[in-house]
């Protein structure tokens, strides 16, 4: 519910279907379990298969009746997550909003916003958090919270010279990118 929120944040609520993309890889690491023997985890799940871990008959009871039926599709390893108006609704009148999420969006929409701004406002949430600089072309830094386990996302910005981007990966995406 994390990204329906940080969805919402940036655009504001709305009762609408919620459309998530995501590359296999990274739907194989949402589900991933201890155990070398797992295939999910050892990434032999095919694009048909986790089409089949995500059918409505396959997903818990208690999350179709929370947030409605979810709709799944997948072309070419890319997975369209369609989450009902029923979902966003839920997430709206249910969950925390992530205030270190809308101050960053609020930020990061300022004209005239600095990486030296934003690292501020990771030091204002924890005191531990790491910076590096990057050199592939898409990123020019992530930041990151080193000891925060409900964000352990990298945070990966690009200033585009009128203003400053960013995009949040999980740790074992942002691995797979070799960043």
């Amino acid at each position: 519910m994390d990204i329906v929120k940080e969805q919402q944040a940036k655009l504001g609520y709305r009762k609408e279907i919620v459309r998530l993309y995501y590359p296999l890889s990274t739907l194989r690491h949402f589900f991933e379990c201890a155990g070398d023997d797992n295939k999910i985890a050892a990434g032999v799940i095919s694009e048909q298969q986790m089409l089949e871990i995500l059918a409505p008959d396959n997903l818990p009871k208690q999350l179709t009746d929370t947030i409605g039926e979810i709709k799944v599709t997948a072309k070419n390893e890319r997975f369209c997550i369609e989450i009902p108006p029923e979902g966003s609704e839920y997430a709206h009148e249910n969950t925390a909003d992530n205030e270190f999420i809308r101050e960053l969006i609020t930020l990061v929409g300022t004209h005239g916003c600095t990486m030296e701004q934003i690292t501020e406002l990771f030091y204002k949430y924890s005191d531990d958090i790491e910076k590096k600089e990057m050199q592939n072309g898409e990123f020019d830094c992530y930041i990151r919270f080193l000891n925060e386990p409900d964000d352990t996302y990298y945070y990966c910005f690009h200033d585009e010279g009128c203003h400053i981007i960013y995009h949040r990966f999980l740790p074992q995406d942002y691995a797979d990118f070799g960043f």
